[in-house]
């Protein structure tokens, strides 16, 4: 027990902590971006977008993180560019997106000789490895989450249901789903670096689709989402610690453990 507190007080463990519980109370309102807005392809375009950005800052010398989310803009602007329909996503589109990324990065990496196992540790993440600077990051696109879906909910409601209806109510559809879509973009770029890409559902999907058993409405979906994420997060992490476990894989276990224990009552998803 001794041995756990002193953990906590150690500055990687603390701010690991703090990153975690940020990130579990905000990742999963833009994972409700992602499922309502079918946008899963996309999300794999994007961690591939992420480790195109780690090939290029390795061979550069130049930080990760910001190359990275400025890569992934770049990704979502120019699929926003060619799609002509985005009711369903981008589908098809994504997935050229995603084989052009990781083509890039291969050769980036066999031209400026990156190691691959240093790129590809970005697959991995790890909540120790983060600054001030990185939570300050954190909070910020947290608080751009939280402002947009507070300020703008009836039309982003109206856009979940359906796009046409929404356009035809006089709604800058296109203005909001970029939006909504550049916000994904900063998440998973965050994400990655946070717990890596093999990981990132069970903080940005598994708990919406938890909430989704219970919630009855957009928002309590959203309250849910976020609350699970939350529990998660910093659940998942503390067992970490107490246990000696990389808590990336504790925190997307306990998501799939709480995602098969079955409910009798009728949500959105059912």
């Amino acid at each position: 027990m001794n041995e756990f507190l002193y953990a906590l007080t150690l500055p990687p463990v603390t701010k690991g902590l703090l990153a975690m519980a940020i990130a579990g109370l905000c990742f999963p309102a833009s994972g409700v971006m992602v499922l309502r807005l079918d946008l899963v392809p996309m999300r794999y375009m994007l961690m591939h977008g992420v480790i195109l950005g780690g090939a290029i800052s390795l061979a550069l010398s130049l930080p990760v993180l910001p190359l990275s989310i400025a890569l992934n803009i770049v990704l979502v602007l120019a699929m926003m560019h060619l799609a002509k329909d985005t009711r369903h996503g981008f589908g098809l589109a994504s997935a050229a997106g995603m084989v052009f990324t990781m083509a890039s990065a291969s050769l980036v990496m066999h031209l400026w000789d990156v190691p691959a196992k240093d790129t590809l540790q970005l697959l991995w993440g790890s909540p120790f490895a983060l600054s001030w600077a990185d939570i300050v990051v954190l909070s910020g696109i947290a608080l751009i989450l939280a402002i947009y879906l507070f300020t703008n909910f009836r039309t982003v409601s109206a856009i979940f249901f359906d796009q046409e209806i929404a356009q035809s109510l006089g709604m800058p559809v296109k203005a909001h789903y970029t939006a909504m879509v550049l916000v994904i973009a900063l998440v998973i770029a965050f994400a990655m670096k946070l717990i890596g890409a093999l990981l990132i559902d069970a903080l940005l999907i598994l708990p919406v689709l938890i909430a989704g058993k219970r919630a009855e409405s957009l928002k309590q979906l959203l309250l849910y989402s976020c609350l699970t994420g939350l529990f998660v997060s910093t659940f998942g992490f503390l067992a970490a610690i107490a246990t000696d476990l990389p808590p990336s894989g504790t925190i997307a276990l306990l998501s799939a453990l709480l995602f098969i224990i079955p409910t009798h009552k009728r949500g959105l998803h059912s």
